[in-house]
């Protein structure tokens, strides 16, 4: 008989329910673009990083400088020929 203010009261909560539901998922979308934003800085500055590092690693790793830390810190020396023998398989 009087279900008119039933149904009323069912679509009202149905729709704060709804809205509620949107807010949240919003919510949550926003939070999760934050720390992706955060994330992709992370990347780019380890990106940058790593570069600098391949460049120091390859100046750190020529010839002379392998050659020079060689006979400083472990006193090697070229020899020569008289010095070498080849062993042959």
């Amino acid at each position: 008989m009087n279900a008119r203010p039933v149904n009323l009261l069912v679509m009202l909560l149905v729709v704060v329910v709804s809205a509620v539901g949107v807010v949240y998922s919003k919510h949550t979308g926003r939070e999760l673009f934050i720390e992706l934003q955060a994330l992709a800085n992370e990347r780019d500055s380890m990106d940058v990083e790593w570069g600098q590092l391949q460049l120091e690693q390859g100046t750190l790793t020529t010839q002379g400088k392998v050659e020079r830390a060689a006979r400083n810190q472990l006193g090697m020396v070229n020899l020569a020929a008289d010095n070498m023998v080849i062993v042959k398989p």
